[in-house]
């Protein structure tokens, strides 16, 4: 395995010509760190290593670099962004690959900028051949023939061209697509790509698409070169017979040199006309294609609609939540997901849903706030189908924390006011204190008006998961639901948070999403999941005795003292 240079300052050693300005190198190989305590840049012997280890990889460098560059200039403008949130999460994940890709933002520039030429050139050329018409009959009818030639053979190269290039220009936005898929993903995983020692298969992955993209590319200019020589031999071609056949006329008598070069003037300003439509016909082909891509976006329905007739819950029941005999399919999936679940909670209980991987627990909770819609059975919540409420009244009631915490650029100000802008300082600073964010909070200068970047990325996976919680808590809905949202946690955060978190939420109904059976033992409801199917509900107690997948995890878990 080749050996990568991690590089410290050296404070000499007894191989160090560089009088302690050089710098230590540890090696990386085969998955082990072995120091080399005298190695130094500055020592013959490392310099002969540096640059090899330089060489190697330089070319690495190189294809991140082109990546990088072709990644930003196609995906970072300002343009069209695509409407996800009043869409279901089946189309949702069907349009990320637009909205997350921007593609659609250079589609849309395409469109404005045939448009632009449109309204420049293909309203003004039909002005200026129309008047050469007319002009040229004015004149001498005799020669207008040569002007039907040309404009014949104008017509027969433009159809030519696009029987051949008009194919090419819709893989061309395709290997586009492709070329900055792949840039993105090595630009995003190259920790991964160094860790696995994958630097030959990315950059032999991007070269293939660049070389795809490049031909194809080269045809489609290769074609549209042909056609400016080409016009260009028409037009000096139509001169030539205009001043052979104007010369006989002349010579004859029928005609005055004077008509001859109007004749020459207006057969130019005709042929001109076309060729400026031509000109645009090189811009329409992909102006066509992207125009399509868009259109497919605006036309996808929308697969969770509100009612046409709300139904309003009543005013007496809040935090109930009732699953009835729900099943739930994803779209085109041959199986359930959910077979037949049904419990009820009820104002201040928490409910944990527990179960092995895959067994559908996100899916049951991404039930509650309408994300899909159920196969079979209802989802109710105080008293009232999901289904026959309105998206933003179901969803008010709710303080969701997903899985992967998710923040805003911004500060940590805004982020926590996220769900209720209009909240107080006070109330800010009480749910992070509840989320034990103050911990972090408080040791930054700006504090609450910290900045956060685009996606929290300056932030650990713990902090962020802590702001996630203190979003929803400031929020103070009547159910709160946690998908698995402490697993970036340490043991002692995690407790004190839950500790807070029950004293909080004592009048809410809390929905957890659980790992640990630890962390869960005290909750009112426990509902384990197998494969999609209520394997049992109950207190823990209650599971202990009677459902074995329940003790299977329990024992998988904890020790028997802690069982007993």
């Amino acid at each position: 395995m080749r050996s990568i240079p991690v590089i410290e300052l050296c404070h000499g050693g007894d191989c160090c010509t560089g009088g302690g300005n050089g710098r230590k190198v540890d090696r990386h190989q085969d998955g082990l760190a072995v120091r080399d305590p005298k190695g130094c840049v500055n020592c013959p012997k490392q310099q002969n290593d540096d640059q090899r280890n330089t060489q190697q990889t330089q070319k690495y460098r190189q294809i991140v670099a082109r990546g990088a560059e072709n990644l930003f200039k196609r995906h970072f403008r300002n343009g069209h962004a695509c409407q996800q949130h009043s869409h279901g999460a089946d189309h949702i994940a069907d349009t990320a690959q637009c909205a997350g890709d921007r593609g659609r933002q250079r589609d849309v520039q395409q469109v404005q900028q045939v448009m632009a030429m449109m309204f420049r050139i293909v309203l003004y050329a039909p002005i200026l051949g129309i008047g050469g018409v007319i002009k040229v009959l004015n004149t001498d009818s005799s020669m207008t023939w040569i002007l039907g030639v040309a404009v014949g053979l104008i017509l027969i190269v433009i159809f030519v061209l696009f029987q051949v290039a008009m194919p090419k220009f819709t893989i061309l936005q395709t290997l586009i697509d492709r070329l900055n898929l792949v840039s993105r993903e090595i630009l995003t995983g190259i920790p991964v790509i160094r860790a696995f020692s994958r630097e030959k298969h990315e950059e032999d992955r991007f070269e293939k698409a660049n070389l795809d993209l490049t031909k194809t590319n080269l045809f489609v200019n290769r074609c549209m070169t042909f056609m400016m020589p080409i016009m260009m031999l028409i037009m000096n071609g139509v001169s030539v017979l205009i001043i052979y056949s104007g010369a006989h006329a002349v010579d004859n008598g029928t005609m005055q040199v004077g008509n001859v070069m109007a004749f020459i003037q207006y057969a130019m300003q005709i042929i001109m006309s076309f060729l400026m439509i031509t000109a645009m016909s090189i811009m329409l082909p992909r102006a066509n294609v992207a125009a399509l891509r868009i259109d497919e976006v605006l036309k996808t329905e929308v697969s969770i609609q509100d009612p046409e007739t709300p139904v309003h819950p009543s005013e007496s029941v809040k935090g109930e939540i009732e699953f009835d005999h729900v099943s739930f399919a994803y779209p085109e999936a041959g199986e359930n997901v959910l077979t037949d679940i049904s419990f009820k909670a009820k104002k201040g209980q928490t409910i944990a849903v527990i179960g092995s991987t895959g067994s559908g627990k996100s899916t049951l909770i991404n039930l509650i706030p309408i994300y899909y819609d159920v196969t079979k059975g209802s989802v109710k919540v105080d008293g009232v189908d999901v289904r026959d409420m309105t998206q933003k009244e179901l969803r008010d009631k709710l303080g969701y924390v997903p899985q992967k915490g998710v923040l805003f650029s911004g500060t940590i100000d805004s982020n926590i006011r996220y769900g209720k802008p209009e909240i107080t300082d006070a109330q800010v600073k009480e749910a992070a204190e509840v989320a034990q964010a103050t911990e972090f909070i408080d040791t930054k200068p700006e504090k609450y008006k910290s900045p956060v970047s685009q996606g929290g990325t300056n932030v650990s996976g713990g902090q962020k998961q802590r702001l996630s919680i203190a979003r929803a808590i400031a929020k103070d809905p009547e159910i709160f639901i946690f998908d698995d949202s402490f697993s970036a946690l340490d043991f002692k955060t995690d407790s004190q948070l839950r500790k807070a978190l029950k004293e909080y939420t004592k009048d809410a109904t809390t929905v957890i999403v659980a790992q640990r059976i630890s962390t869960i033992l005290g909750a009112d409801q426990i509902i384990v999941l197998d494969d999609g199917h209520m394997a049992g509900i109950g207190t823990h107690k209650e599971l202990m005795a009677n459902c074995e997948v329940y003790q299977q995890i329990a024992r998988s878990q904890l020790s028997e003292e802690e069982l007993a």
